[in-house]
This record gives structure tokens, C-alpha cells and sequence, in this order.
């Protein structure tokens, strides 16, 4: 999953980039307004980290900004505000939810994940694909009660196809959701980690569940596809 940090504060911002991407995401800072804006506007992000008290734009504007132009990535909002009014207009405003500070970063850590699943319209943190288990909130998978070890990159693309089952995810919709925007590609990694997943998930079973839909993507599913 790829989450945006809109915050001003760049210690904060840089500890909160290593606890997540501890923990499987894939992170991209911004430290004012403007540029918070121009990159949830022009690449995706899963979920939305936001502070309200920026420079160049304040946090209210820039949520107001995404909504408006009908973005609706989710946005958690971090705020030393502690008021109802400042919460209640947060929500109204379109944000998913409301985390004051100081906080916890287990909690955070939740509340994204949840956001995320919510939002994808998948509530339950254990997603199930025919007999594979993908528990993403202790990063494991399990098929016919066989753990599957996997790499943290592996892991990365097996669960976007999972948020994503029974879709047709692109190559570049990939790319853009498990490397931040400085990632300088190599021609073919989709393809070798794809490869990967399949050795590790779909080899030893009957039923293979990752596909290739030729000239569009890659799709996590337990039903028949043509032209894999």
C-alpha cells in the first residue's frame, strides 16, 4: 500500500516513514501544503496522512481542494487541535477520520490499515481468495493452511492484487502503488516479482489463482480467466 505524510514537523514526518514502511507500506513525504496537494492530485496514494497546521496551504484547504476535484482517497487528519468544532469540521470537510496529537502509532497504524480496507470495501483485516488466507495486519499468508513465506516487496504486490481481487490491476497501476515516485524502475520488475508470487502461491496447487490478462495486467482470482 502507498500512503502520502503531509506534515510540516520533518522529524515527525521521517519517524512516521520508517514505522510504516516497517510495516509493508510504501511512503512519500511532503513538508508543506503545495507540494502535499500537487502529489495527491498527479499520483496514487492508498491513504492520505494530513496535518492541518501547514505551510504554503493549510491542511482544511488542501482536503477541501482534493474533494472538490472528486479524489477520494482517504484522508486521516493529524492535528494538535484538540476542539470538537476543529473535528467536526475535519469530517465534514471529507476526511475519514481524526487523530489528535500526541498519539500512538500502533493506533495509527490501525486506523490506516482500516481506512484503506474500508475503501476498498474489504472491512475484515484477513482477506480470503478460494483457500488463500492474507492476514494484513500480521503480513501473513496461509494456503490450505500452509504458511507461505514471502519477501516485504512480495508481500507488497500480493496484497494490492488482494485489495483489488477479482480486478484487472495494470502494470503501471502497480508501479504506482508499491514504489514511491523517486523509485527508478528496472524495465521488467513487475514481471519478476509476479514470477515470484507465482512460484510461491500458485505452484504447488491445482487451482492457480494469480493470472496475466494480456495487453492489461494481473488479476487475484479464484474464477476461470481467458488469455492468461
Amino acid at each position: 500500500m502507498r500512503l502520502l505524510i503531509i506534515e510540516d514537523e520533518k522529524p515527525l514526518a521521517n519517524v512516521l516513514k520508517k514505522g510504516f514502511e516497517e510495516n509493508a507500506f510504501t511512503v512519500d513525504l511532503a513538508f508543506d501544503g503545495e507540494d502535499g496537494l500537487f502529489r495527491a492530485e498527479y499520483y496514487d496514494f492508498d491513504a492520505i496522512l494530513l496535518d492541518i497546521l501547514l505551510p504554503k496551504m493549510d491542511g482544511m484547504s488542501l482536503l477541501h481542494s482534493l474533494r472538490k476535484k472528486g479524489i477520494a482517497t482517504p484522508v486521516l487528519m493529524l492535528t494538535a487541535k484538540r476542539g470538537m468544532q476543529d473535528k467536526v469540521t475535519g469530517l465534514e470537510t471529507g476526511a475519514d477520520d481524526y487523530i489528535p496529537k500526541p498519539f500512538e502509532f500502533p493506533e495509527l497504524l490501525a486506523r490506516v490499515r482500516s481506512a484503506i480496507r474500508r475503501s476498498k470495501g474489504k472491512p475484515s483485516p484477513v482477506v480470503t481468495i478460494g483457500n488463500l488466507s492474507i492476514d494484513t495486519n500480521a503480513r501473513q499468508v496461509r494456503r490450505e493452511e500452509r504458511d507461505i513465506a514471502l519477501s516485504a516487496k512480495e508481500y507488497e504486490y500480493l496484497e494490492y492484487l488482494a485489495m483489488n481481487r477479482d480486478r484487472v490491476v495494470s502494470r503501471q497501476e502497480l508501479l504506482n502503488h508499491v514504489y514511491s515516485t523517486c523509485y527508478d524502475f528496472d524495465s521488467n520488475i513487475v514481471e519478476v516479482y509476479i514470477s515470484n508470487l507465482r512460484s510461491k502461491v500458485d505452484r504447488d496447487f491445482a487451482t492457480k489463482l494469480i493470472h496475466t490478462v494480456r495487453g492489461a495486467g494481473y488479476i487475484l482470482t479464484e474464477k476461470r480467466v481467458f488469455g492468461d
